[in-house]
């Protein structure tokens, strides 16, 4: 059952349409984050949902209740932003009260819950200190935590590692990810890094130019992306201009070389021009003839990157990355050596316009 609804949501500066037509029910517990590249409405939607902005359209329902036009401290919801925003004159433990001293809780429960979220962040011994004494990832600790301390119905993160360095990024996505599944908190991240929201999402709104592209877990949002721009946004890809050659048994042919889908061609006609995509990682080198799909291929470059070996190859006369896992015992072909590469036909994929 939907504990946060977004209906219909329009949200329009002048003749500007900033987020169109946006639906998406979000369960109790369920961490969504909001991916998208700069200006395509994400931060907008959930400025809407913290009340910091109001649709020009649509309703807001949180636990079946309409917050649509709630401001900010009429709604219990808790944000936590890219700049920390931390009050330089309180301690940690002042600033993590703040909301509860807001909502004149008594001093008693203040400093019982204060005390819970220090510990539950893990800066115990930084409870007297100012934000200016501690780093960047011990500050957004204690922003998490405020915003934690008046027990909100949903918390909203907004870039909130964006600041941060990549190391202390990934282990604070870590933790935060932690925290919202220990107490069971209704979450969504905005965040325009891939890699993040891959990472700790139960499901990811990918959006574009104010609308929403695709809804999905990680896994589908990355193996199975439904539009161009999906395809190209969410980790690495090759795409390649195709034709149907038979719709029903999904033969394209990208250069005249074929190649089976599993599917995405049924709905087309023969002859259709679409446009095919390819996860790099699922090449590799044929070494079993029964393949769905085996082609020859031309070895164009071969590039280190750490883990991961990056081998250009040419099918026809369309140039396509594939990626291999590094080892020491790696035997790699010659730069211009033909070889015989393969993938599954559900790697195929034909993607909607």
């Amino acid at each position: 059952m939907s504990y946060l609804s977004l209906a219909n949501i329009t949200k329009q500066f002048g003749d500007t349409v900033v987020v169109d037509n946006f639906n998406l029910e979000i369960g109790k517990g369920e961490f969504v984050s909001f991916l998208g590249p700069s200006g395509c409405g994400k931060t907008t939607t959930l400025r809407m949902v913290a009340g910091f902005e109001t649709p020009t359209s649509g309703k807001i329902l949180l636990d079946g209740a309409d917050i649509t036009d709630k401001a900010p401290n009429q709604r219990n919801v808790g944000m936590i932003f890219q700049s920390y925003a931390l009050f330089p004159n309180m301690t940690v433990a002042q600033n993590i009260g703040f909301g509860l001293k807001v909502r004149k809780e008594a001093d008693s429960v203040t400093k019982q819950r204060v005390s819970e979220m220090i510990s539950l962040i893990n800066l115990e011994a930084h409870a007297n200190k100012y934000p200016y004494q501690l780093s960047g990832g011990q500050q957004q600790r204690v922003s998490l935590a405020r915003a934690l301390a008046i027990r909100p119905q949903v918390l909203l993160l907004d870039e909130p590692l964006s600041a941060l360095d990549a190391k202390i990024r990934v282990s604070l996505r870590s933790e935060i990810r932690s925290i919202q599944k220990t107490l069971g908190i209704t979450a969504i991240f905005v965040t325009h890094d891939q890699e993040e929201a891959l990472s700790i999402s139960d499901r990811i709104v990918v959006m574009n130019a104010g609308e929403m592209e695709q809804v999905g877990t990680p896994f589908e949002i990355y193996n199975f992306p439904k539009t161009r721009f999906v395809a190209n946004f969410v980790g690495s890809l090759n795409t390649a201009d195709a034709e149907v050659v038979d719709p029903a048994k999904g033969l394209v042919s990208v250069d005249g070389v074929q190649f089976t889908s599993a599917e995405g061609t049924k709905q087309r006609n023969k002859g259709d021009k679409i446009k095919v995509a390819i996860r790099p990682e699922r090449f590799s080198f044929a070494t079993q003839q029964h393949k769905d799909n085996v082609v020859e291929a031309t070895i164009e470059n071969i590039t280190f990157l750490g883990s991961v070996v990056r081998i250009q190859i040419k099918i026809g006369n369309t140039s396509f990355n594939m990626d291999t896992f590094n080892n020491p015992f790696l035997e790699l072909p010659k730069i211009g050596s033909k070889q015989q590469v393969t993938c599954s036909k559900e790697a195929v994929l034909v993607l909607d316009e």
